[in-house]
């Protein structure tokens, strides 16, 4: 390779660094905005209005140029439509974890375990973790989760067993859970 090359081609490798390719689809539940990294999908988010939606992937990666790909995210949005339909078969797609603390990285990780149909409370998984005072922690880790679905954040509920603070709004929480607890 001649340094022309080189030149033409360290610029393009970054520009992709930095490129998140997103569409927006139907589900369900609501829309779903689902965007992909280089490395796997780094955000799945739900809301009743595309714009809004547009505007929180936004702001949850300031630094990053967003392209709109419906073709390059189209089996994305089908698989994620399809967990909606049919949870118990799973949501299989490689997921970008690196826009979270440690903390949160670890809740997530935590979060991906608990199985289709089960719930936690955010003491249980703050238990979990070591720190049995950290549910209020956990509860924001969850807040900050960007990949719905992918991490099941809708899976932790409150002590006594109700609903809580879902990002994507309580109704599409229950939603989930019902459609869960039927499997």
């Amino acid at each position: 390779m001649n340094l022309m090359q080189t030149q033409m081609t360290a610029p393009t490798a970054m520009a992709a660094l930095d490129t998140i390719a997103y569409a927006i689809g139907q589900s369900a539940i609501g829309k779903i905005l689902a965007a992909r990294s280089d490395i796997g999908v780094c955000a799945i988010l739900i809301g009743s209005d595309a714009d809004a939606l547009k505007q929180d992937l936004g702001n949850r990666f300031p630094s990053k140029m967003l392209v709109e790909d419906e073709t390059a995210l189209r089996d994305d949005l089908a698989a994620i439509a399809r967990f909606v339909e049919t949870p118990g078969a799973g949501l299989d797609l490689p997921l970008d974890l690196r826009h979270g603390t440690p903390f949160q990285q670890r809740v997530w990780d935590v979060l991906r375990t608990i199985p289709c149909g089960a719930t936690l409370t955010y003491t249980a998984l703050a238990r979990r973790l070591g720190q049995p005072n950290g549910a209020r922690a956990v509860a924001t880790a969850c807040a900050a989760n960007a990949i719905a679905l992918g991490i099941p954040c809708h899976r932790v509920v409150r002590a006594d067993g109700t609903l809580s603070g879902y990002r994507w709004g309580i109704e599409r929480k229950r939603a989930l859970l019902d459609k869960e607890a039927m499997l």
